[in-house]
């Protein structure tokens, strides 16, 4: 019997034990409501405040300036909708965005497209990075919002998120009502994540990818930016954000980012020389693979390897079906048969798109999965490839 390895930490991570013994209080006997002035409500309260000094100090905010929500997916509609409700109206509102960001991001453009909305979606380039210049040329008198990813969820490359922040501040400087959001669902708790190094008014987290419970993130909003609310109900979240607060989620949040501020280098240093050892070594031993994105400015955790001949979708299937659980690209965008837009985007044909894979490290990965990866991962794409209808039609010539 065959011991199951997780390799797909970039889709979701498992709870820390840590992170679990932080949120057990608030699951039974710390069950107040933050909104109640009574003592059991006042206990719930000093634990959501803690957590917001928590996360405040992984980023480098000020706690006042973090919004929870209940994700990532709910951290980019109120960042994005929020800011271009919030502002008076303005003939053709303009919108800056690339085509590699996550779907909750690029969905919610194209949903303001059809309200009349503009949009530019900047391109990336064969590293899967966007230009500073490209951005300046797109930015027009009507753009209102740049929304710029700091590391994509697929091939792990690193945007030049300070650049844009300077170019915003600067443009805003002048006198421009231009704002600056970036989804950093992915870089925190792999990379520093610092508001101040990045210039950004708005930042979007979530939990669920640094060891925490699904269904909490958070919005960073500096002080002075106005959003209109998307949750209206109560005025929990200084108005920002209605509705009961999820005490024991929101206190693993906390409780994740305190340990990923304290461990962050050790971490990120043992996920990189895993997916170092596992790049190396799948190079010597496996003929047409080609790595996808940025081999220095990316991410140390994820790796993004097409295999030429194959389809990706397949390789995952025959993985799983030996205990390895690895992803196509984004969890969010599993199911479907079209080629990944992200490798496409990076200039890579068909072939190579829908034979991508991403295997993303986390903290308790160990030396020993990838060596057990390794021992079965040649195996299966050469039987894949035996079984490949195009190198069949060749055979058969």
């Amino acid at each position: 019997m065959f011991r199951r390895i997780y390799l797909d930490n970039s889709a979701t991570t498992q709870v820390d034990p840590r992170v679990l013994e932080a949120m057990m209080p608030y699951l039974t006997e710390k069950f107040g409501n933050p909104s109640s002035i009574h003592f059991f409500g006042q206990e719930a309260k000093s634990a959501v405040d803690k957590a917001r000094h928590q996360v405040a100090g992984l980023i480098n905010s000020r706690p006042n300036e973090i919004v929870f929500t209940s994700g990532g997916t709910e951290a980019n509609n109120l960042a994005i909708r929020g800011i271009l409700e919030s502002q008076p109206a303005i003939s053709n509102p303009h919108i800056v965005t690339s085509v590699i960001e996550h779907s909750a991001v690029r969905n919610v453009c194209e949903d303001l497209e059809k309200r009349g909305f503009s949009v530019t979606y900047l391109p990336v380039y064969e590293n899967g990075i966007v230009k500073l210049e490209d951005l300046e040329a797109a930015i027009t008198e009507n753009t209102v919002l740049v929304s710029i990813m700091t590391a994509n969820n697929e091939i792990g490359t690193l945007q030049p998120v300070a650049g844009i922040g300077k170019l915003t501040r600067e443009l805003r400087s002048q006198g421009r009502k231009i704002w600056f959001h970036t989804d950093a669902v992915q870089a925190l708790g792999k990379v520093p994540v610092d508001v101040e190094e990045i210039g950004c008014d708005l930042l979007s987290l979530s939990a669920h990818k640094i060891y925490a419970p699904k269904g909490v993130g958070a919005l960073y909003v500096r002080r002075g930016v106005r959003l209109h609310p998307q949750n209206i109900g109560g005025h929990q979240e200084r108005d920002r954000r209605g509705g009961t607060e999820s005490v024991p989620n929101i206190v693993g949040l906390g409780e994740a980012c305190s340990i990923a501020s304290d461990e962050l280098e050790t971490a990120a240093e043992s996920s990189r020389l895993l997916r170092d050892r596992l790049e190396s070594a799948v190079g010597e031993d496996i003929q047409g693979v080609v790595f996808n994105g940025d081999r220095e400015r990316r991410l140390p955790n994820i790796a993004n390897i097409s295999f030429t001949s194959i389809e990706g979708e397949g390789l995952l299937i025959n993985l799983d079906m030996q205990g390895i659980a690895v992803s196509t690209g984004s969890a969010c965008s599993s199911g479907t048969l079209e080629p990944s837009p992200v490798i496409r985007a990076i200039g890579r044909g068909d072939d190579l798109a829908r034979g991508a894979i991403r295997f993303s490290f986390g903290r308790f990965n160990t030396y020993d999965d990838v060596e057990d990866l390794l021992r079965l991962l040649s195996s299966c794409v050469k039987n894949l490839r035996e079984l490949s209808p195009a190198r069949t039609s060749s055979a058969t010539k």
